[in-house]
């Protein structure tokens, strides 16, 4: 068996359980890479990623280089002698860095490659309406996520299942599928698969204000799945309007009612303690929202001290 010397890059939470994960297995990381620390809240102090927080409670060795291309980053990377970088939800690497250890650079990537390649794979599978997605470990190449597969696992997606729900799912599963990855580079019985080089396949596009806006001219299911693809984070949005005020809020959770009504596409109704939209052949009732400098609440709660007015309406 090889005697590796891992070198484990990552930044938020999905990375944890991984990192978590080698280091209950014994593996050897003599090295964590991970962002360095930036300001965050309202008094803007210096926030450790949650790798660097875990990684420092168990005494690793860790690097928070701004450049992976800077020679005195290289230089302690070298001293590390690392034979093998392990990457999950990292940045693009130089392949002076990928390149650099013996049994090479391999990736966790949170769909089945090669659909969903990029920033949000997670999110675009639930909002594109998908009933599978899974994991890939696959070597790091010149690309982003073109690299050859070493190992897949399916995952089912419930009509329910958040992006929140998913990720968990998948951050779990993926921690396994990579000591699976380990294992097997360790035993020097990996075979890979290449990835085929048409131009066919899905993307995980970055996620903006522009693609994250609600249209609710569009179908029921559209819309249902774009909420809970976005939650919680980043969250759908969408204009209120009001009593001839508009202003943007943000939904996380919500459902679909299929119903044959009249009303106006975006009209705002509410019965007792339930908020509904009309929408092309039913109603989205949405359960949780954010109003702007308020904090997030259920419905309920909302009507309690929130007033909608003849002309309210989401647009």
């Amino acid at each position: 068996m090889r005697d590796l010397r891992i070198i484990f890059m990552g930044t938020p939470d999905f990375a944890v359980e991984t990192l978590k994960t080698i280091i209950e297995h014994d593996y050897n990381v003599v090295g964590v890479i991970t962002a360095p620390d930036k300001p965050a809240g309202r008094g803007r102090k210096l926030r450790a990623s949650a790798v660097k927080e875990y990684a420092l409670s168990k005494n690793l060795n860790i690097l928070q280089p701004t450049n992976l291309k800077d020679e005195g980053f290289l230089k302690e990377l070298e001293a590390l002698q690392p034979n093998l970088n392990i990457v999950v939800a990292f940045r693009m690497l130089p392949k002076v860095v990928w390149d650099m250890p013996q049994y090479g650079t391999f990736n966790l990537h949170a769909s089945l490659l090669p659909d969903y390649r990029g920033a949000a794979p997670i999110n675009w599978a639930i909002i594109n309406g998908e009933h599978k997605t899974g994991i890939t470990t696959f070597f790091i190449d010149e690309k982003i996520d073109t690299g050859h597969v070493i190992f897949q696992e399916e995952i089912a997606i419930n009509s329910n299942d958040t992006a929140g729900v998913l990720h968990d799912k998948l951050m779990t599963n993926g921690a396994l599928l990579v000591i699976k990855t380990i294992t097997a580079i360790a035993n020097d019985t990996v075979t890979v698969l290449p990835q085929p080089k048409d131009s066919t396949f899905k993307t995980a596009y970055k996620l903006n204000r522009e693609n994250t806006k609600i249209d609710w001219t569009q179908d029921l299911a559209t819309i249902y799945n774009l909420i809970r693809g976005l939650s919680p984070y980043p969250s759908a949005w969408c204009e209120l309007y009001n009593k001839g005020i508009a202003e943007n809020i943000k939904i996380y959770d919500a459902l679909p009612q299929e119903e044959v009504h009249s009303f106006d596409i975006g009209k705002i109704i509410i019965e007792d303690t339930t908020i509904k939209v009309a929408v092309n052949k039913g109603y989205i009732l949405i359960n949780k929202l954010q109003l702007p400098g308020k904090k997030a609440m259920d419905a309920k709660a909302l009507l309690n001290g929130y007033n909608f007015y003849r002309d309210a309406k989401m647009m």
